[in-house]
């Protein structure tokens, strides 16, 4: 291990519980050559004066990334530190968990295995998005579970034109349309009743939201495959969201293209728990 250490410390909003979790994690980091900067959110639990805004967190080039929240924290954090190499330890505080699979009994365990060289690094792949409009590149993103277009509060479907490596799919109306990573194939797609895909598969998920046409069905597609969604038909309020977190109004003519971006999550794991272990632990597979 380096000689100077830091950890980026990033936390969920709102868990007073977290108050005494920090305190306990950085009277155990200081001993072990650990400085620590805080998000602001963290900051606030303990009242450190130094916090830093999320997004400027990886210009302090921490070594580890410690994450204390749900998959929400986990999203936000990853898009964060989408640009570089850092791992990142979760750490489920939240219901559900799907990424962030550790819980807060292994957080120490787990970061003594990382002291130790022991732990194990799950690398997960983003999704790099463009939004254009008018012909131009309008904002682009890294997401590490999925696009998604869709309505807002209006009840009317969109029309959607849909091309992967620049083949036309077909043009279809429907609520909207998920693009999701192997990651995020367990999150909304999942609900949008699109298939599991195991993370260390290299492709994408192409899922309609309830579309008019019952013969539309998601598609598994390689993960070197460029997407491209045509908004043809718009209703008012609607969105291009990423990771469920960052939202965009679209209109009409405006384009959406997907394809696997150049850079990964490294997520730290003390055990590799695999798919199947969190499938059964969270969704209760093979219950009666």
């Amino acid at each position: 291990m380096p000689s100077t250490l830091l950890a980026a410390i990033i936390s969920k909003p709102q868990k007073p519980e977290l108050a005494g979790i920090l305190t306990d994690l950085i009277a155990w980091l200081k001993p072990r050559g650990y400085k620590y900067v805080l998000d602001t959110v963290s900051a606030a639990y303990i009242q450190d004066p130094n916090p830093v805004e999320r997004q400027d967190l990886p210009q302090h080039n921490p070594n580890l990334v410690i994450v204390l929240g749900g998959d929400g924290t986990l999203l936000s954090a990853a898009r964060v530190f989408a640009r570089t190499t850092t791992p990142i330890l979760s750490v489920n505080l939240g219901s559900l968990g799907f990424l962030t699979e550790i819980p807060l009994a292994d957080l120490y365990n787990t970061l003594t295995a990382w002291c130790d060289n022991c732990a194990g690094i799950e690398l997960r792949s983003m999704m790099h998005a463009e939004l254009h409009r008018d012909g131009k590149l309008f904002q682009e993103w890294h997401a590490l579970n999925d696009v998604v277009v869709a309505k807002g509060a209006i009840a009317r479907m969109a029309d959607f034109r849909v091309e992967i490596d620049q083949q036309f799919v077909a043009t279809f109306r429907a609520d909207g349309i998920i693009v999701a990573t192997p990651t995020g194939s367990t999150a909304y797609n999942l609900a949008a009743a699109g298939p599991i895909v195991m993370p260390s598969v290299n492709a994408m998920v192409v899922t309609p939201i309830c579309p008019h046409l019952l013969t539309i069905r998601p598609i598994v597609v390689p993960g070197d495959s460029n997407i491209c969604i045509d908004v043809e038909g718009v209703p008012n309020e609607t969105y291009l969201t990423v990771d469920g977190q960052e939202a965009v109004p679209l209109l009409l003519g405006d384009q959406i293209c997907c394809q696997r971006s150049e850079f990964s999550v490294r997520l730290l794991r003390l055990h590799p728990n695999g798919l199947f272990n969190v499938l059964r632990s969270k969704l209760k597979w093979g219950e009666r």
